[in-house]
């Protein structure tokens, strides 16, 4: 069986995209094995986002476990060995990150922020399922990858494809 990936999804507050996006990696994983997902920001609210949570809970995607926290969390001697870091949100792909373990390779998959929608409640609602969707078809792009059959040129360059599907 292949080694499992690790892949870290940040954002500057960890209360929407990036947690949105490791539930979907999760979820996505439990059939195929291959990655398991983590998520933190620069600059944790220290709260799911109730809209985030609601939307990953109709989608029947795993919810436990899941909390704001700070991407301190993963760069300290401890922390699981990274593969991948995917920023997503613009924010963050511009600040300085810590140094992570295992020298992942990274790329910025910029998402929108449902939590900054204006507009009707049910505004608000279709921002979420927006990103949801979004994440789900990179996450999907990346976990289809040949991952065995790259070498990491050819990889970075999915990766940053990826991120502007």
């Amino acid at each position: 069986m292949a080694e499992i990936k690790n892949v870290l999804f940040l954002c500057t507050g960890n209360s929407a995209r990036s947690i949105m996006a490791e539930a979907i990696i999760n979820d996505i994983s439990i059939n195929k094995g291959k990655f398991r997902g983590f998520s933190a920001g620069s600059h944790p609210t220290g709260t799911v986002n109730p809209l985030a949570f609601e939307q990953l809970q109709n989608l029947h995607l795993p919810t436990a476990g899941l909390r704001s926290k700070s991407w301190e969390e993963f760069a300290g001697d401890d922390a699981p060995e990274l593969d991948f870091v995917f920023t997503v949100c613009d924010n963050a792909a511009g600040e300085v990150c810590p140094v992570w373990p295992g020298q992942p390779m990274t790329a910025h998959w910029g998402i929108a922020d449902p939590a900054a929608a204006e507009g009707t409640d049910f505004e608000k609602h279709l921002a979420f399922i927006e990103a949801i969707r979004q994440l789900r078809n990179r996450i999907e792009l990346l976990t289809n990858l040949p991952l065995d059959r790259l070498d990491n040129l050819s990889l970075q360059k999915h990766l940053d494809l990826i991120g502007k599907s």
